[in-house]
């Protein structure tokens, strides 16, 4: 007798017959490659809308660089006796519609690939450049908060004030 046919007789338990444990392994089995079916339907469906979400909010970020590249052309104007500085503006302006366009013709996919690319080239520049964000954004974040709290300190200020009259002694 082999291993093999050991551990078959061993793993049934006594009182099933053969074709009894043999149906039950084939309903476990059938069990089992629903539940992988469906496992798999589960994955696709979640692939398909997180694909959907990151293509939605890929036109919105594009909107949101082209409308940054508008604004920064739109104040150059005050450069206007400073030449070299106008061109500075003008060619970061530039590169930001590059951008938008860039963003809104390829795929989700496709950007996440580049931006992987570039990171594996130069991680030494990406952290660098992931620091000096998070930097501007705590900066940023403290400036906001800070500012929210001044206003409602003055609108605190401005607020008349109701005493509440003192109670007469019995």
């Amino acid at each position: 007798m082999s291993v093999g046919q050991q551990n078959k007789d061993q793993a049934k338990p006594s009182g099933m017959s053969a074709d009894d444990w043999d149906a039950l392994r084939t309903d476990v089995g059938g069990i089992a490659d629903a539940a992988v079916s469906q496992g798999r339907h589960f994955i696709d469906a979640a692939k398909e809308q997180a694909t959907d979400y990151a293509g939605k909010r890929k036109a919105d970020v594009a909107q949101s660089v082209a409308d940054l590249a508008t604004s920064l052309r739109s104040s150059t104007s005050s450069f206007d006796e400073r030449p070299n500085i106008q061109a500075v503006v003008d060619s970061a302006a530039e590169g930001l519609e590059q951008l938008a366009d860039s963003i809104r013709e390829r795929t989700f996919s496709e950007i996440f690939s580049d931006v992987e690319a570039v990171v594996r080239r130069r991680p030494m520049a990406f952290g660098i450049a992931s620091l000096a964000v998070g930097f501007v954004a705590a900066r940023f974040i403290k400036s906001t908060s800070e500012d929210l709290r001044d206003e409602q300190d003055d609108l605190e200020a401005l607020r008349p004030r109701r005493t509440v009259p003192a109670r007469p002694r019995a």
